[in-house]
C-alpha cells in the first residue's frame, strides 16, 4: 500500500454548540489504500469527511497530510477532492467541459485540457465522443463516471467519496462498486469512502472503520471485522448474527441458559468468573439429528423460510428468541414450518465478545 501515514488525525473533535458530532478521533490512512468509513445515520461519518476535505473546521485536534498540518487550510487549497452523492455536475455544460473545469480554473491551455479530458474518458471507459455530450443526456452511471473523471482532473492526493452510489439502482450500484475498486487499483490514488452500506464497504475496501456516536468502534480488514467484532454493535452491524449469553464459573465450566454445552468444553477467551456473548454467524449453524458431535446445541421450531438469491435463510424460534440459519440454495433444509429441530455448531466457528464490549 505504500508508505504509512499519508493522512493523520490526532485528537480530532467537532462540536456543534453543545452537541459533539466527532469525538477525539485518532487515525492513520495509508498512502494508496481504499479506506471506508461505515456507520448508521447520525454516527458522525459525514461530519468527519467534511473535516477532512475542509468544508468544516475542527473544534479541537490536528489533521496532517504527509508532513504538513492542513486543518486550518481552506478546502480549495488542499490537494484533495470530494465526489458527492449529488455529483454536483454542471447541467449546462458538456461532459468535456465538466471534466475540464478544474483545469480551466488553473488556466491550463485548451489543447492540454482537451487531451487530459480524453485521457480521463478512456480511464473511466467512456467513449471519446461523449466529450460534446450534454450532461442531461447521460444516464446515472455515465454521470457517475463523469464526476469521477472531473475529480481525477484535479490530480488530488486523496479522493473523498460521500455515499456516491446510494441513489443508484441495485444492478448499476454493483457494477460501479467493481469499477471503483478497479479504478483505485489502476490510479494508485488514496480513496476515502463513506457509506451506510456494509456490502459496498466489504466489496471495495482495504480497511473498514465502523463508526458509532462520533467514535470508531473498530478499524480492520473486512474479514476480521466480520469474524472477530470487538462489540455487540459491530457484530450486529456487520450482518445477520446469533448472540448467546455465556459465562464461566470459578472452575472455568461454561454455563448458558440458551445453549447445551458439551461437557468439558472450554473457551480460551472466557476466564473463570467472567461472561459475555458467544457469536456465531448463520452460515455456521448446522442441523443436527442429535446434539452429539457439536460443542454447542439448542432446540427450536422452524418459524419462517426466506429466499435470498443463492442463499436460503431460516428463522428458528427458541425459548430465548430467534436464531438465524443460512444455507446455500442447493443445501436447503428439508424441514417445514412448525417442525422442531436440533441445531448445533462448534467452538472453532464462534467468536467471544467479553462483558466490557
Amino acid at each position: 500500500m505504500g508508505s504509512p501515514g499519508l493522512l493523520r488525525l490526532r485528537g480530532v473533535v467537532k462540536r456543534f454548540g453543545s452537541f459533539t458530532a466527532v469525538r477525539d478521533i485518532d487515525l492513520d490512512i495509508v498512502e494508496g489504500e481504499f479506506f471506508t468509513i461505515v456507520g448508521p445515520s447520525g454516527s458522525g461519518k459525514s461530519t468527519l469527511i467534511r473535516l477532512l476535505v475542509g468544508m468544516d473546521e475542527v473544534t479541537e485536534g490536528e489533521i496532517w497530510l504527509r508532513d504538513k498540518r492542513i486543518d486550518k487550510t481552506p478546502a480549495n487549497l488542499r490537494p484533495t477532492c470530494m465526489v458527492f452523492q449529488s455529483l454536483a455536475l454542471f447541467p449546462h455544460m458538456t461532459v468535456g467541459q465538466n471534466i475540464e473545469f478544474p483545469l480551466k480554473l488553473r488556466k491550463e491551455p485548451q489543447d492540454k485540457r482537451r487531451a487530459r479530458a480524453e485521457e480521463l474518458l478512456d480511464l473511466l471507459r467512456l467513449p471519446r465522443s461523449y466529450y460534446d455530450k450534454r450532461i442531461s443526456q447521460c444516464s446515472g452511471g455515465e454521470r457517475q463516471r463523469v464526476a469521477l473523471a472531473r475529480a481525477l482532473a484535479f490530480d488530488p492526493e486523496i479522493l473523498f467519496f460521500d455515499e456516491p452510489l446510494s441513489a443508484l439502482d441495485y444492478r448499476l450500484r454493483k457494477t460501479l462498486e467493481k469499477e471503483l475498486k478497479d479504478l483505485h487499483a489502476r490510479t494508485g490514488k488514496t480513496f476515502v469512502y463513506i457509506t451506510h452500506s456494509l456490502e459496498e464497504a466489504m466489496v471495495m475496501s482495504d480497511r473498514i472503520a465502523i463508526m458509532k456516536e462520533g467514535r470508531f468502534e473498530q478499524i480492520a480488514v473486512a474479514d476480521e471485522i466480520y469474524s472477530a467484532p470487538v462489540s455487540r454493535f459491530v457484530a450486529e452491524f456487520m450482518g445477520e448474527v446469533n448472540l448467546f449469553p455465556l459465562s464461566a464459573g470459578a472452575d472455568g465450566r461454561i454455563a448458558s441458559d440458551a445453549l447445551s454445552v458439551r461437557p468439558g468444553m472450554r473457551l480460551s477467551q472466557l476466564t473463570p468468573g467472567s461472561g459475555g456473548l458467544l457469536m456465531v454467524r448463520p452460515e455456521y449453524v448446522r442441523l443436527a439429528g442429535d446434539a452429539d458431535g457439536f460443542d454447542f446445541s439448542l432446540k427450536g421450531i422452524v418459524h419462517g423460510e426466506y429466499a435470498l438469491g443463492s442463499r436460503i435463510q431460516y428463522e428458528i424460534e427458541t425459548v430465548n428468541g430467534m436464531v438465524t440459519v443460512e444455507k446455500l440454495r442447493e443445501d436447503r433444509l428439508t424441514a417445514t414450518e412448525g417442525q422442531t429441530l436440533v441445531l448445533g455448531f462448534n467452538a472453532e466457528n464462534t467468536h467471544f465478545i467479553g462483558e466490557a464490549a
